[in-house]
């Protein structure tokens, strides 16, 4: 059985760390170069850096910023925010991330996530999936450029589809949960989990250690974000850990 994963997540604007609650109402967080290194320190398994506004704002995501996190890290280390082309996935693995997370991009032209496999591995290609209920629907549906468009998309369907062009890994988001800190969306991370042969990461709602157990038992999910619980010191990494230790969970 894989060790579960622990994942610290950095959301990043105009080059500070920054967390809100569904999508909205950003606060300041910090400094990214600090927090990688504190995390890196602190047992994290990897660490996820999101230049949020990349997309929206239509520009690529701040090559420095992440050279600067990456000399910090001695983890693994996936960027996302702003990914169009190749090469701007080569840019990113040369600055030092060893993974890229495609999500507008990915939606707006699925051939990239194929391409991304093809030349670097779909180890190398994480595929994030922003997810909103829909009443109508009766499930969840994709929304793109920051949780700011609806897509057509149904999430499990996106996902399965994601995963068939090569995506390695998926993370995924649930828009309602975000910030929220009532715990993730289980049966969303279920639904996902269960129908793609990838890792899955939660995403969205973590507000103590017994949230990433439940991630874990019940949304059957291989890996656990979390951003405002960890910045603003609410638990550790090593506390989380600590408890899953005790509740019998494979950490590392």
């Amino acid at each position: 059985m894989l060790t579960k994963r622990i994942i610290p997540c950095l959301d990043v604007k105009e080059g500070r760390v920054v967390k809100g609650v569904q999508f909205v109402e950003l606060r300041d967080a910090g400094d990214p170069v600090e927090l990688a290194a504190f995390y890196d320190q602190e047992g994290a398994d990897e660490l996820v850096f999101l230049d949020i506004s990349a997309s929206h704002e239509g520009r690529e995501t701040m090559v420095e910023v992440v050279e600067q996190v990456a000399a910090k890290l001695a983890i693994p280390f996936t960027v996302g925010g702003g990914i169009n082309t190749i090469e701007d996935m080569k840019r990113l693995l040369r600055a030092g991330a060893d993974k890229v997370s495609l999500n507008t991009a990915a939606l707006l032209n699925p051939t990239l996530i194929q391409a991304g496999s093809d030349y670097f591995g779909s180890q190398c290609i994480v595929v994030a999936i922003d997810a909103k209920y829909d009443e109508e629907l009766g499930s969840w549906r994709v929304y793109t450029h920051g949780g700011r468009r609806e897509t057509e998309w149904e999430v499990v369907d996106w996902a399965k589809e994601a995963v068939r062009l090569g995506a390695g890994e998926i993370l995924l988001t649930s828009m309602d949960s975000d910030g929220e800190k009532k715990g993730f969306n289980l049966a969303l991370t279920k639904a996902v989990s269960s129908a793609v042969g990838v890792p899955v990461i939660a995403s969205g709602g973590a507000g103590e250690a017994a949230h990433f157990l439940d991630a874990f038992e019940e949304g059957a999910a291989d890996a656990a974000l979390a951003a405002s619980i960890f910045h603003y010191k609410e638990t550790s990494v090593r506390e989380v850990k600590s408890f899953l230790k005790e509740k019998g969970v494979l950490v590392r």
